[in-house]
C-alpha cells in the first residue's frame, strides 16, 4: 500500500528510512525524538547530528540509522503552533515534502513518518493530520514510494470531531443485527425479522432506488454479467477516461499489484482492494456492489467497515486517504492493498 496509517513504535518500523521530528539544532530531545536517539544509539547519532549542526524549520537532513531497523533517519524540524497565524501550515507541509524529496534523492523506497509537530509543539492533531495527508498524497501523484504515518496510540491520532460524530451517528442508525444479512444491498433474512417496508428509512430508499434502476443500466449489466473482476475493472477504467496509473494511485494500490490484476483475468483481490478501485472510479452504490460482487464480496449492514464505505459514497466523498483516516479512527481495515 503506497500510504498507510499504522499504530506502532516508529523505531521498530521495517522501512528504508524513518523521520525524526527534530529541533533546529538537531540535538536529542524528548518524545519521539528522544526515543529515536535512544534506539539508534545515542552517542553515534548525536555525533553525526552535531557535525551537521543545524536544520531550518521545514527543511530536512539525513543521517545513518545505526541500531535501528531503518537504514536512514531523516530529521525535519516542525513548526511550533502559535494559532496558525505565522505560516505554520506551510512550514509543516514543507517538513513532509522536504523529507520525501530527500528520500527520493537517496532512492529510498519506504519511509515512516510520525505526526510532526502534534506533540509538545502543540499543533492540533486533526489539523496536523490534514496537512500530513495533503503533502503525502501530493507527492504520491508523481512518485512510487511506500509511506507510513505511524501513531503510537489512539491519543496520538485525531480526525475532525464533526466527521467522527457524523460517521458514528450513521453507524448507529444503520448497523443491524448479525442475523439480518444483506447481499448486494438486499436483505436475506427470514420474513419475521425485517421486511423491506419496515426497514429503516435510508435502507428503504436504497432498495427503492435499486428497483427503479434505468433500463440502460440493466442492459449494461446483462451485457457484462460474465466479465470477471479484472475484465470489468479494466473496462470501467477505459470508460472513465483515466489512465491505469491515475486509477491505481487514487485507489492507494501499488503498481505491482495492479499489474497482477491486469495480467490475470481470474485474479481475486482482497475486499479492501476491490472497494478501493470502486472508490477510485467514483462508482455509486450500485456500481460498487456490482464491481466488488465480481470478486465475491458484498456490502452489508452488519459490518462497520461496510457502513463507513457507504457513508462516504452516498455523501459523494471519494477521497481514499480521508476514508482511511476515518476507518483507522474506528479500528477498521484500511482501503488499498
Amino acid at each position: 500500500m503506497p500510504f498507510k496509517i499504522v499504530r506502532n513504535d516508529i523505531t521498530k518500523m521495517q522501512v528504508d528510512a524513518i523521520v525524526n521530528a527534530a529541533n533546529t539544532s538537531l540535538a536529542p530531545g524528548g518524545g519521539v525524538c528522544g526515543a529515536i536517539f535512544e534506539a539508534a544509539g545515542y552517542d553515534k547519532l548525536a555525533s553525526e547530528c552535531s557535525k551537521i549542526g543545524h536544520c531550518n524549520t521545514g527543511d530536512a537532513v539525513i543521517t545513518k540509522g545505526y541500531n535501528l531497523p531503518a537504514k536512514y533517519i531523516i530529521h525535519t524540524p516542525g513548526p511550533v503552533y502559535r494559532g496558525g497565524m505565522y505560516g505554520e501550515e506551510k512550514l509543516l507541509y514543507s517538513c513532509y515534502r522536504s523529507s520525501l524529496e530527500l528520500a527520493k534523492s537517496k532512492r529510498i523506497k519506504s519511509i515512516a513518518f510520525p505526526l510532526i509537530s502534534s506533540g509538545i509543539y502543540g499543533y492540533p492533531k486533526a489539523e496536523a493530520l490534514r496537512v500530513a495527508t495533503g503533502a503525502i498524497t501530493d507527492f504520491l501523484e508523481d512518485n512510487e514510494t511506500d509511506i507510513y504515518l505511524v501513531v503510537y496510540d489512539k491519543k496520538s491520532f485525531e480526525i475532525s470531531s464533526g466527521l467522527f460524530s457524523d460517521v458514528a451517528e450513521y453507524i448507529e442508525e444503520n448497523l443491524i443485527k448479525p442475523d439480518a444479512r444483506l447481499v448486494f444491498g438486499f436483505e436475506k433474512a427470514a420474513q419475521e425479522d425485517i421486511d423491506c417496508q419496515s426497514a429503516p428509512m435510508p435502507y428503504g430508499r436504497m432498495i427503492q432506488a435499486e428497483m427503479s434502476a434505468p433500463a440502460a443500466s440493466i442492459d449494461d449489466m446483462i451485457k457484462n454479467m460474465d466479465a470477471s473482476f479484472s475484465e470489468y475493472l479494466l473496462m470501467l477504467i477505459d470508460k472513465s477516461g483515466m489512465t491505469d496509473a491515475q486509477v491505481y494511485k487514487k485507489a492507494n494500490v501499488d503498481r505491482k499489484l495492479f499489474s497482477k490484476i491486469r495480467n490475470n483475468r481470474q485474479y481475486k483481490p482482497s475486499k479492501v482492494t476491490a472497494v478501493a478501485f470502486a472508490l477510485a472510479l467514483g462508482l455509486d452504490m450500485d456500481g460498487t456492489r456490482d464491481l466488488i460482487g465480481r470478486a465475491g464480496y458484498a456490502l452489508t449492514r452488519s459490518s462497520k467497515f461496510d457502513i463507513i464505505i457507504e457513508y462516504f459514497i452516498i455523501h459523494g466523498n471519494y477521497n481514499i486517504f480521508e476514508i482511511n483516516e476515518t476507518l483507522f479512527a474506528f479500528d477498521q481495515p484500511l482501503i488499498g492493498v
